[in-house]
């Protein structure tokens, strides 16, 4: 399965944010990641609206994490990306149509 442009922009737009201390305005994200300004602003918008990210308004907004970055999964940032429940393997949709769970890394 190939990302959708949607997809990997947000991937690098949460990237790019988990490595910065002050929330990161659309202007400055856009032009550093070399992302279409309007675009990126739909996209941050779905995330903060799906709960992934945080919004703040005013002439220091931006965005900013919820929670720590190794608590985020490609998943969820990809389905909020894609506004649809994406699945790679069979199993994405959180049963395993052989029954090794145990031994899958993987089961979500």
């Amino acid at each position: 399965m190939l990302f959708t442009k949607a997809s990997e922009y947000a991937l690098l737009s949460l990237i790019y944010i988990s490595q910065k201390e002050a929330p990161q305005d659309v202007d400055s994200l856009a032009l550093e990641l070399d992302i279409p300004k309007s675009f990126l602003a739909k996209i941050l918008q779905t995330l903060a609206k799906d709960g992934l990210l945080k919004s703040f308004k005013g002439a220091k907004g931006g965005f900013a994490l919820i929670k720590e970055p190794n608590q985020y999964t490609i998943k969820e940032i990809v389905n909020s990306a894609e506004k649809k429940d994406i699945s790679v393997f069979e199993c994405s949709g959180g049963t395993c149509p052989n029954n090794k769970e145990k031994n899958c890394t993987l089961m979500p």
